[in-house]
């Protein structure tokens, strides 16, 4: 006789392995992710790859089981339809539709998240078809387990018992999908003073996505909009309705677009204005940074020039720096990201991803840059081992240079930036991947600067300014940092190189603060990141 499971036996055997195979993958992305720390000459010993393995049994599998259990159920039904139907082979039909299907579903969320690649594992081909196989040989048991098989003398007892045992591996296998508590705590802030010893005011409104600012000698603003625009706001707020002529072509995409303006340290003699920006396509980018002559009589740049591009041109549309701050010897810094899907790079001196790099108004490389003699290395890295910093500012008082960078989920990391010195990403982070995977086991490691402070959960850090003004004295010498993902300023008082207080201000706005400065007036100015952008003055 022929015997054909029942729903509940086919529901059961999907189950466990269903669970089966996303815990196989869940492992198998782990060591992965290790590889590639050790590819970096990283040694992981066996207690970190088996906690790391837990940690993403606990945090990263739960995740993965909703992407690939849609596709499973999808691809498996369909496939077990058309083998009813068209009588072709349900073996053959499983595994293929199962391997087509979670390559589709991996497509569709990379498309629709906001990272280029969602699941780390899986940027590398070898990662990809890791993963593929998986869930192949999960098709290709799950035809074997429900097709219809011929048997002699079966029981009703028999059938029962192989539905119980396919009940109890479902239940063993539950606890390893068990999400914990995380138990990450936010990092300890003051909150705002209910009496608020300040007042805000609109200077404009209407502004795309503003990503940075700069004050002009005679009042005026000059404001970047992500899109590609340079926006001329005059001293009394009103927005020029055109913006300025002259810009390079800008790759706006995602996190790409104009990013940073700087004026030249001799901008009433020279007109000099200097941005940052990414250019290329979406599977070749960089970010460049130009100069451009002030003309306001035509409302332009003119003799812009390209003076630096990242290299090597990478594909995606994340993670680009930007920042610019000018040092006392007249140098320039410029601040880069990792490209995301690239983040091991950023441990590698031959490119600049993960880097900032140092360079004279001119474009060239100084003499006395720490790795220029190194044949190995790129001449213009200054630091490395970052992820997305964008936000810099250089204390002139002290000679020291802080800047900050966004983390995964978690990590946000401020520093003093030092020549020469490696920051640790992605070796160290005390953040964790958007899917819950550990990036990483290790926190610290010799011959790797520590953060001065680290935000987790993150509050996803834009523009810093160091208070010098002369409005606000309790914030004298504090680092005012805008918050995109907690909508707020935190003040960050510093004691040397200890973190003497942090204060929450402005949070009452909720929004989203792209960028933070001191005016010259003494007050500070905020952007906004939304698609209705403004430009915020604060006052006493």
């Amino acid at each position: 006789m022929v015997a054909t499971p029942g729903w509940f036996t086919t529901l059961l055997h999907f189950c466990w392995i269903l669970l089966l195979a996303v815990l196989l993958s869940t492992l198998a992305q782990t060591q992965i992710n290790l590889l590639a720390l050790q590819q970096l000459g990283v040694a992981i010993s066996l207690g970190d790859r088996l906690t790391t393995s837990w940690h993403d049994v606990l945090h990263f599998s739960p995740i993965y089981l909703l992407i690939f259990g849609l596709s499973f159920l999808l691809s498996q039904s369909i496939a077990c339809l058309l083998a009813r139907w068209l009588s072709l082979p349900r073996l053959v039909l499983c595994s293929v539709g199962a391997l087509a299907g979670l390559w589709t579903t991996l497509l569709l969320v990379n498309m629709l998240a906001p990272m280029p690649t969602l699941i780390a594992a899986s940027r590398s081909v070898s990662g990809l078809a890791v993963l593929l196989l998986i869930a192949a040989a999960a098709g290709t048991l799950f035809a074997y387990m429900t097709t219809p098989k011929q048997v002699q003398n079966q029981s009703g007892e028999s059938m029962k018992s192989k539905a119980a045992a396919s009940a109890m591996a479902l239940w063993l296998a539950l606890p390893a999908l068990w999400l914990s508590t995380d138990t990450a705590s936010a990092a300890s802030a003051g909150s705002a003073d209910a009496s608020r010893s300040y007042q805000v005011e609109t200077v404009t409104a209407g502004l795309e996505h503003p990503w940075s600012l700069a004050f002009l000698p005679d009042g005026q603003y000059l404001v970047t909009e992500r899109p590609g625009r340079l926006r001329l706001i005059t001293a009394d707020g009103e927005l020029h309705p055109e913006p300025l002529a002259g810009l390079p072509a800008v790759f706006s995409s995602g996190q790409a677009g104009l990013f940073d303006v700087l004026l030249s340290p001799d901008f009433a003699n020279d007109q000099w204005v200097y941005f940052s920006y990414a250019c290329g396509q979406a599977r070749a980018n960089h970010t460049c940074l130009a100069r451009g002559r002030l003309n306001h009589q035509q409302h332009s740049l003119e003799a812009v020039e390209e003076l630096f591009r990242t290299q090597a041109a990478k594909t995606g549309n994340a993670h680009y720096g930007g920042r610019l701050v000018w040092l006392h010897d007249g140098s320039l810094l410029l601040s880069l990201g990792d490209g995301f899907d690239y983040r091991e790079q950023a441990q590698q001196r031959s490119n600049h991803l993960g880097s900032i790099v140092r360079l004279h108004a001119d474009g060239s490389v100084p003499h006395d840059n720490p790795f220029v003699d190194d044949p190995d290395s790129r001449s213009e890295i200054y630091s490395y081992g970052h992820r997305n910093v964008q936000g810099m500012v250089f204390d002139a008082e002290h000679q020291v240079v802080y800047s900050h960078e966004h983390g995964p989920k978690g990590g946000d990391e401020l520093n003093r930036i030092e020549a020469g010195t490696n920051y640790g990403w992605p070796i160290v982070s005390h953040g964790i991947d958007y899917t819950g995977a550990r990036i990483t086991p290790f926190t610290e490691r010799a011959g790797m600067e520590p953060p001065l402070l680290q935000w987790t959960p993150s509050i996803a850090p834009s523009g810093m300014t160091l208070y010098r003004g002369g409005l606000f004295p309790e914030w004298q010498n504090s680092l005012l940092i805008g918050a995109l993902a907690s909508r707020y300023v935190v003040r960050v008082a510093l004691d040397g190189d200890q973190v003497a207080q942090q204060e929450i201000l402005f949070a009452e706005l909720n929004e989203r603060i792209r960028d933070v400065r001191t005016g010259p007036d003494g007050a500070v100015y905020l952007l906004t990141d939304q698609p209705d952008g403004r430009l915020l003055k604060i006052t006493p």
